[in-house]
């Protein structure tokens, strides 16, 4: 008896719906099942990063660093403006038309790849059978296929002390859709999600302050870039209090009353609204039945192997739902891998390598080991970094905060990590992806020429700086 389809993916956030492209390419029959439903009741491809992550707060972030630009730096330029405002409903419907236009890319693409997107809510009922409850509809419909491969991505924590509601207390999603400037706004949670929203309303003229539980900020970066990018945020108003853990948040009319916990002492603040974004989970809920019993890690991810199956016969995952990082570029590769692992070839996911950004201004984007990891491991290394205050055309956009910084091993030069903070980093984190890829040392980063003026020649007198012979730059003498 003939299957369905040959491939049943679950979810069309960015490792499902390029997983699905794969497989069709690939020759494979494929459906994709995803249950998305837009703010205009319309179903939508892209998942979270397309619609209530990556793409929407980069757009926001666009549009309220312009705004910011415009009050600040334009006069500098001799550009002569008499009053700035912001139309926040103009802003808001830019973000919607960003999205509308890729997550209709992804719609055809998945026309001209054959893929048939089936709208609802997939359950996976045992091997090669999946249940799919569409959109309006009260009955299941039964699909059968030869393998599947569950994509179905993570949802935002939500946390008992300050539970959402929709309106005073948001998590990052409805951080997305204010339609006034909050005059002021808490976050809890003060990670790359915290921080970029904080930006956003901040440089729009919202007072935002931040309570973050740990007493280190952004623990898994270098702490070199760490202590920069905090340093950095607060001169731009952005109130980060460390050490400071929420005990309950209560709405009490339009306000929201927070209380929390800091140097042994309770404090209330009270904001307008109250963004909760203290992580993310993987997503299963209602997504295995029947005979489906797929194993979960302690933390709720899907196990899987080295070839992304799992527990149940045929059937496979990638993306958020396996665990760190949570990164679309990660679970897209994934997605990429499965599909050609279903294709019998033999297919690598270099995780020492997946590049890791936040999209504040400064930008502040990493790769492969931090100094606090390689000292903990005893591995020997040599460290070369570069402030952008020293390169030509970071001088020319006045935008010379921050610095470059590369770890190479002190015996073979091995590159083994980069850390960066300052204009477009997010850009420039890429050359050492690709280094690193080649296992290429900081000797191979140094004899490369570097187009002048650019940024780029901030990693390239990095990489001279691990050998000490910089050029643009005069560290600072030791004394004898």
């Amino acid at each position: 008896m003939s299957k369905d389809y040959e491939v049943i993916v679950i979810g069309g956030g960015p490792a499902g719906y390029v997983a699905a492209i794969r497989c069709a390419q690939l020759g494979m029959k494929t459906a994709c099942i995803e249950k998305w439903i837009d703010p205009q009741d319309k179903p939508a491809l892209g998942g979270t990063c397309l619609n209530v992550g990556c793409i929407p707060s980069k757009a926001l972030l666009e549009s309220s660093e312009i705004y910011h630009r415009a009050q600040h730096d334009f006069a500098a330029h001799g550009l002569k403006i008499d009053k700035v405002s912001m139309d926040i409903g103009q802003m808001q419907k830019r973000r919607r038309e960003v999205v509308g236009a890729l997550t209709g890319g992804i719609q055809g693409l998945f026309k001209a790849n054959g893929i048939d997107w089936l709208q609802g809510t997939g359950c996976i009922e045992d091997t090669g059978k999946v249940s799919l409850k569409e959109h309006g509809k009260s009955r299941k419909k039964n699909l059968t296929c030869e393998k599947i491969i569950i994509a179905s991505g993570s949802v935002p924590v939500n946390i008992e002390v300050a539970p959402f509601d929709g309106d005073r207390i948001v998590d990052s999603s409805g951080a997305l859709e204010f339609d006034s400037v909050p005059e002021r706004l808490g976050v809890i949670g003060a990670g790359y999600i915290g921080v970029e929203l904080g930006s956003v309303w901040s440089r729009l003229g919202s007072e935002v302050v931040l309570l973050e539980a740990l007493d280190s900020f952004m623990p898994i970066a270098d702490e070199q870039i760490a202590r920069e990018a905090l340093k950095q945020f607060r001169k731009q108003g952005l109130d980060i209090r460390l050490q400071s853990r929420v005990v309950s948040a209560k709405v009490k009319g339009k306000k929201v009353e927070v209380k929390y916990n800091a140097e042994n002492e309770e404090h209330t603040e009270t904001f307008d609204r109250l963004i909760v974004a203290v992580g993310r989970r993987p997503y299963t809920e209602s997504l295995f039945s029947g005979n489906a019993r797929i194993e979960l890690d302690e933390k709720g991810f899907v196990s899987v192997n080295e070839k992304f199956r799992t527990s149940l016969p045929d059937v496979y995952a990638v993306g958020d739902v396996v665990g760190n990082p949570m990164l679309a570029h990660k679970g897209m590769e994934e997605g990429i891998a499965v599909a050609e692992i279903l294709a019998g070839q033999k297919p690598q996911v270099d995780h020492a390598t997946i590049p890791s950004v936040v999209y504040t201004a400064p930008e502040i984007a990493w790769v492969g080991k931090t100094e606090q990891q390689l000292k903990k491991e005893g591995r020997e290394y040599r460290s070369g970094s570069i402030p952008f205050a020293a390169n030509g055309r970071a001088k020319a956009l006045g935008q010379q905060d921050g610095l470059v910084k590369i770890l190479a091993d002190s015996k073979t030069d091995e590159i083994l990590g980069a850390h960066m903070i300052g204009p477009y980093v997010s850009e420039l984190v890429q050359e050492i992806v690709v280094a690193m890829s080649y296992r290429a040392s900081s000797e191979d980063i140094a004899r490369i020429i570097h187009g002048h003026p650019t940024l780029s020649e901030t990693v390239h007198e990095a990489a001279l700086a691990v050998d000490g012979r910089p050029i643009h730059f005069a560290p600072p003498r030791k004394r004898k």
